[in-house]
């Protein structure tokens, strides 16, 4: 399974670059394999997300689409997180964090600095260093 992450942090660095670049303002949030031939990138910009911007994405894209069928997301109400300044902009809300060591842990973000997230989960504060996290997302509150 690490290897099935290691692949997406490499496909997201990649992806990014060439997204970013080809499109100031849009944001690559996190790149998720589906299938073995199927990734989804999550983006976003300060006015939204729309279908014209997910076919601009797909076209910047238009490389991959030899090896992978690609899908085009908003963020969703359950945002994902992976990047320090994900996890800063969220310190006070519930998120859901997958490890490579633990497969799930469900808390409120306490703090969030360069190198760590520290989420409240079970009565204790756990801090998680970024590199271990695989899967990071806030939880849509009304799920409460």
């Amino acid at each position: 399974m690490a290897n099935v992450y290691e692949k997406e942090r490499t496909l997201e660095q990649d992806i990014r670059g060439k997204v970013e670049e080809a499109l100031p303002g849009v944001e690559v949030l996190a790149v998720e394999l589906t299938g073995p031939e199927r990734f989804t990138v999550f983006v976003d910009r300060s006015e939204g997300v729309d279908h014209a911007l997910c076919e601009q994405v797909t076209r910047v894209l238009w490389d991959y689409l030899r090896t992978y069928s690609v899908d085009v997301s908003s963020p969703g109400l359950e945002r994902p997180l992976r990047r320090p300044e994900h996890f800063r902009s969220v310190v006070g809300r519930r998120v859901k964090l997958k490890t490579a060591e633990r497969s799930k842990l469900r808390g409120q973000v306490t703090r969030a600095d360069e190198s760590a997230v520290t989420v409240a989960a079970d009565g204790r504060e756990v801090e998680i260093p970024y590199e271990q996290i695989v899967r990071g997302n806030l939880i849509d509150e009304r799920e409460q």
